[in-house]
């Protein structure tokens, strides 16, 4: 069975309606039970990072994220889910996250010519990843991906990343760490190729 975490923030039809193409068995709850009894899980989210942790806090979430984590189990952090998993966010001050992944979510520097947000199509750089994941099995390099965001994850450990994209500078569009995965931008609206991506994870034993 699969998870999606519902904390009352996140696009939760389009993502239960992507993961119900490849398997059968998907369910959207806020239920520490179901997140204990599930084979994977997934955290959506659109919005604010100190919003989003108050959120899982009082829904008594937390725990059972990080002990299906260290449970071995496969865990997809999705935009706004992905910065979650990071040590801290600068969005509305120094906000600590759930600590997963260090380091830290920072905001995209104001530039001549570049939005905020970062919304739209654009490209991603795929990195290898030792040990190898099955992930991104046949996305190829330079696929593009649609990204709604103003904040990023930058990871301490480099190694960590998975794919990378450019928006008036490099910044982390995508991470991996033992099971735990990560995605800034939206497999869900991204088309076949973001389709690939959450074909592979609902494979992922």
């Amino acid at each position: 069975m699969i998870t999606i975490i519902d904390y009352g923030m996140g696009n939760l039809r389009s993502v239960h309606k992507a993961f119900e193409r490849f398997c059968p068995n998907v369910i959207v709850s806020s239920s520490a039970k179901d997140i204990a009894r599930s084979d994977k899980i997934i955290l959506p989210g659109v919005g604010a990072f100190k919003v989003a942790m108050d959120e899982l806090r009082k829904r008594n979430l937390i725990d059972p994220i990080k002990t299906s984590i260290k449970k071995g189990k496969p865990f997809l952090g999705i935009c706004l889910g992905l910065q979650l998993l990071f040590s801290e966010s600068e969005e509305g001050g120094k906000i600590k996250g759930l600590d997963i992944i260090k380091g830290k979510v920072k905001r995209f520097k104001e530039k001549s010519g570049l939005k905020i947000p970062h919304m739209g199509w654009n490209q991603i750089r795929t990195k290898s990843i030792k040990p190898r994941t099955t992930i991104l099995d046949g996305v190829k390099n330079g696929s593009y991906m649609y990204f709604v965001h103003s904040y990023y994850a930058a990871p301490k450990d480099k190694k960590v990343i998975l794919c990378e994209t450019d928006y008036g500078e490099n910044f982390t569009s995508g991470v991996c760490k033992d099971n735990v995965y990560g995605f800034q931008f939206h497999p869900e609206k991204s088309q076949a190729t973001g389709l690939k991506i959450i074909e592979n994870f609902t494979k992922l034993c």
